[in-house]
């Protein structure tokens, strides 16, 4: 289980992680001269992995690397101060990635009075009122005195066991969030493993500048391994790239999954707190461990209003990796505020039509976590019928996933294309109706030539 810290500032994260592992996550010179944590650390146990995150709020882009790959969230809240700024922007974000398992540790309880943590608890519980984790349990600890680090490692790992592991179906792909050299193994790519499995040997590629990679060796959870999948922290180390070709926020995936985009729809939920956001407002997006400038393109409504949320094309000023199903976070453009977030829908939207009926309807399919729902409605819809493949990239399934679905969905399936039984009766009446046509103006010839059959009513077939 993939365990990220939250909170503000000096509320203890860094601290509090050392004392469950053994592990300083502060690991930059300049962390331990000013004190604080400026970038992401990582610690782990046999059973827990951590990811540690810098709580200023000047260093919000370094949380978000970390924080899309994570199972748990671990809010970390001083007894003393209680919820602060941050406490509430992490809190906010943890909701906006869709989390809904979490832990607050309390913290510092011994430098405060027992009446000043029962005050802290009732603050603590307000603020989670409404959200995933209302019912999080509140766990008092004293991380330099050892006090309650039992009892909370105990409760993470009671989690960990009664979490279902995030299933590996899907080729492979990882959100690269650091990158350096190590003797003797070259260089060595870390992050979250969002689907698939890998292994030692496999051919993957860097994304999006498309670079050739072997697997030389690889770990997980700092653990020597043959095999790795989703839902765990690996290490890959990698033949064929310099460390200098590699930057935080690209991935690593199989072959098929490269597809570099530069705009996707999405469902887009605004915060609350927030302005109403408004057509082509210019956003920060952090999908995976990117950070992109971005402009959004409501589909739904002229506005979202604080609170609620719609239907969205973003554009993006650079080529990303992204699938649907993956959660982001939107920033203001000075990249100061969380304005709200979403997730990802349709990599390959259409340029024409996108706010008909019709294309909102598909959207709504599309944000249903079954993959039948919105194959079968395209079917419905597209009279050329639709790109087994385009589908199943967005989706992330493979030819076998894809060909189930369209025998369970009764499809007829030409090639690469699907069409309903209808779409492909009427097909079939619209060729006999040309055909039928074409004998009629020109009776004494044997047949119609393939090209000028294509030009009759038809729609584009390949």
């Amino acid at each position: 289980m993939i365990i990220g810290t939250a909170g503000h500032i000096d509320h203890g994260k860094t601290t509090l992680v050392k004392a469950l592992t053994g592990v300083d996550c502060d690991r930059l010179k300049e962390e331990k001269a000013r004190g604080i944590t400026v970038d992401l650390g990582y610690a782990y146990t046999p059973t827990l992995g951590f990811i540690d995150v810098p709580g200023h709020e000047k260093l919000i882009h370094n949380m978000l690397a970390g924080a899309t790959g994570i199972d748990f969230a671990l809010l970390v809240i001083a007894a003393d101060d209680g919820p602060m700024p941050q406490t509430r922007e992490h809190l906010e974000i943890i909701e906006l990635l869709g989390l809904r398992q979490g832990a607050v540790a309390l913290t510092k309880v011994d430098l405060t009075s027992r009446e000043r943590q029962l005050q802290a608890e009732t603050e603590i519980r307000a603020l989670l009122a409404g959200t995933a984790l209302a019912d999080a349990p509140i766990l008092p600890v004293a991380a330099s005195q050892g006090l309650g680090i039992a009892e909370l490692r105990s409760h993470l790992e009671k989690c960990a066991t009664e979490q279902n592991a995030r299933p590996p179906g899907g080729a492979f792909r990882l959100a690269v969030d650091r990158c350096f050299t190590l003797s003797g193994a070259g260089t060595i790519v870390t992050g979250t493993a969002f689907a698939g499995t890998v292994k030692v040997g496999d051919q993957l590629l860097l994304s999006p500048p498309r670079r050739p990679v072997r697997v030389r060796s690889l770990r997980v959870q700092d653990a020597t391994a043959e095999s790795g999948q989703a839902g765990q922290r690996i290490a890959l180390a990698l033949a064929g790239i310099e460390k200098a070709e590699v930057e935080r926020g690209m991935w690593i995936v199989a072959a098929p999954l490269h597809a570099p985009i530069r705009r996707f729809d999405a469902r887009v939920r605004v915060l609350a707190g927030q302005p109403a956001l408004k057509h082509w407002t210019q956003v920060h997006l952090h999908l995976g461990a990117e950070d992109v400038p971005a402009r959004i393109a409501l589909l739904g409504s002229e506005a979202i209003e604080p609170g609620s949320e719609n239907w969205a094309q973003i554009t993006l000023e650079r080529d990303i990796g992204a699938l649907s199903g993956d959660r982001f976070i939107l920033r203001d453009a000075s990249a100061r505020h969380t304005i709200g977030g979403g997730i990802v829908l349709d990599i390959a939207p259409p340029s024409r039509k996108r706010r008909s009926p019709e294309r909102i309807a598909m959207l709504a399919a599309l944000a249903d976590s079954d993959p039948a729902i919105a194959l079968q409605l395209a079917a419905e819809q597209q009279a050329a019928g639709v790109e087994l493949s385009t589908y199943g990239l967005n989706r992330n399934l493979d030819a076998a996933a894809l060909n189930q679905l369209c025998q369970h969905l009764g499809l007829k399936q030409v090639g690469d294309l699907a069409f309903s039984p209808e779409r492909w009766q009427e097909l079939e009446a619209l060729l006999f109706a040309a055909l039928a046509a074409e004998h009629e103006r020109a009776p004494d010839q044997p047949g119609v030539e393939r090209g000028r059959l294509r030009r009759q009513p038809l729609p584009p077939l390949p």
